[in-house]
Formats: structure tokens, C-alpha cells, sequence
């Protein structure tokens, strides 16, 4: 049973290549051939988080459905490599598997791992021997550019943090966070625009400091307020709608009043 699901995964895998290769081909499609790796790189990023928010709802043909377009860019981005002579999705393949067997030594060789986090503490001094050997500037210099400004404060605390560079006292991180909300404060209260944007900044990745510290991801987190907002404020939309009000129409001390309740109703 096994061995036939893998030849139909080979099979399918094989129909795809084919299909990136015709629309590549002398005979392809206009659009698809023009397309280089920095074009497609951002139609790559949009699906993943697609992917993300499918998985988020849980819908499984959603899931699905998107698994598919990321793997469709994984394929076209590897085959326009492959056409200029550098690698193939074949040495893809190959230099993530001997990736995840070096830094799984606990599973394929004879390191022993007693917890989750032990595998965690291991896993980021294998990277920093990756690292060492590649001599690379920074510890920093993996951690993608690109990524949205929450994930990427995350990112690069966490990275900063695996060094010893970090106060793990919660406490000593809330005052921080603290510190920079008093900042903020002062530079409102002055009307200097020229450095809020720099102090909101400051605070922000405070926050994502101490969302680490609590062992909760800030996009996470994140996203489920935001949410919650959105249903609350649906919530509300659809109680003006239902006593025949234009949203607009409804004065600002009553929607306060109402969000109140809902806030406490709609979690």
C-alpha cells in the first residue's frame, strides 16, 4: 500500500515538472517565460501566507489548494535555475535532506536527546557551527530581509538571544517595555512627529521581546486579536444593521457603549 502511494506521489511530482517545463518550453506560455526568480520570489511569499491562513481555518481542500500553489513556485523558481545552468530541484532535494540529517544527530546518529527543548538548544549550536564553517559576517545575515517587520523582530531576538545576549528576567523586560511606552508618552505629549515613529518602533519590539520570553509567538498572538476585533466589530455592524441604522449614523459614545458589552460577550 505504501509503495503505491509513493509511486502515484512520484507520478504526480513527474506531471508537474512536465507541466513547469511546457510552460517554460519554445511553445510555453508568453507570461510564464518572461518570468525570472526575483518576479516569482513575491508571488512565493503571497502564497505561503495563504497557506498559513488556510491552515489557520483548517479547511482541508483549502489547505490543499494552497500546499499546491507553494509547491507549483518551489518547482518553477528550481526549473529557471535549472535552465541558466546553476542547480535542479534534485540538488534541492538533496542539500535540505543532508540539512535535516546533520541537525537531527538524535535520530540518525547516536546523540542523545531526553526533551523537546534539548533538541532546540541543539539544533541552534549546530546552526552556529554551520555558521563558523561558512564565515559568514553575522549570526544575524540569515534571517531574511524580506520578512514582514513582526516576524523578522521575532526573528532576530530569538537569533540574539541563542548567544547569550539576553535578559530572560520577565520583570526586567516588562520595564522595558514599560520604558519605551513612557517614551512614546513624552514624544505625543510634545507633538514631535520627527521621532515617534522611532519610539512606536521601540515598543513594538519590546513587546516581541516579551512575547518571547512568554514562549508566545507575536504573530500569533497578533493575529488573534485581530480576530477578535474583526468579529466584534462585524458583531456590531450586523446590531445597527438589524435595528435598521447606518453605521455612520450611530453616535461615538454609543458604539463605545456597545463594544464594551461586546467585549466582554464575543471572545
Amino acid at each position: 500500500m505504501e509503495d503505491t502511494k509513493l509511486n502515484q506521489v512520484h507520478t504526480e511530482l513527474d506531471a508537474l515538472f512536465r507541466l513547469v517545463n511546457t510552460l517554460r518550453g519554445k511553445n510555453g506560455c508568453p507570461w510564464d517565460k518572461k518570468q525570472t526568480p526575483e518576479t516569482v520570489s513575491i508571488y512565493l511569499m503571497e502564497e505561503v501566507f495563504e497557506l498559513a491562513d488556510a491552515i489557520e481555518t483548517a479547511d482541508l481542500e483549502q489547505i490543499r489548494d494552497e500546499l499546491g500553489d507553494v509547491l507549483f513556485h518551489i518547482v518553477f523558481i528550481a526549473r529557471m535555475f535549472q535552465e541558466r545552468g546553476e542547480f535542479d530541484l534534485a540538488d534541492v532535494a538533496q542539500t535540505i535532506t543532508k540539512k535535516m540529517i546533520r541537525r537531527h544527530p538524535h535520530v540518525f546518529g547516536d546523540k542523545k536527546i531526553n526533551s523537546s527543548e534539548d533538541v532546540i538548544q541543539n539544533w541552534h549550536k549546530i546552526k552556529l557551527d554551520e555558521k563558523k564553517s561558512t564565515a559568514k559576517p553575522s549570526l544575524l545575515e540569515s534571517v531574511p530581509a524580506k520578512l514582514p517587520a513582526l516576524l523578522r523582530a521575532y526573528r532576530v531576538s530569538d537569533r540574539v538571544a541563542k548567544t547569550a545576549f539576553d535578559d530572560t528576567d520577565f520583570d526586567s523586560n516588562l520595564k522595558h517595555a514599560h520604558g519605551a511606552l513612557d517614551r512614546l508618552k513624552a514624544v505625543l505629549k510634545c507633538q514631535d512627529t520627527s521621532d515617534s515613529s522611532e519610539q512606536i518602533g521601540d515598543l513594538l519590539f519590546a513587546v516581541v521581546n516579551l512575547a518571547r520570553l512568554a514562549k508566545i509567538h507575536p504573530e500569533s498572538a497578533l493575529a488573534g486579536s485581530v480576530k477578535r476585533f474583526e468579529q466584534r466589530f462585524k458583531k456590531m455592524e450586523e446590531l445597527f444593521s438589524k435595528s435598521k441604522r447606518e453605521y455612520e449614523e450611530v453616535s461615538i459614545e454609543e458604539k463605545k457603549l456597545i463594544w464594551q458589552k461586546l467585549q466582554k460577550s464575543v471572545l
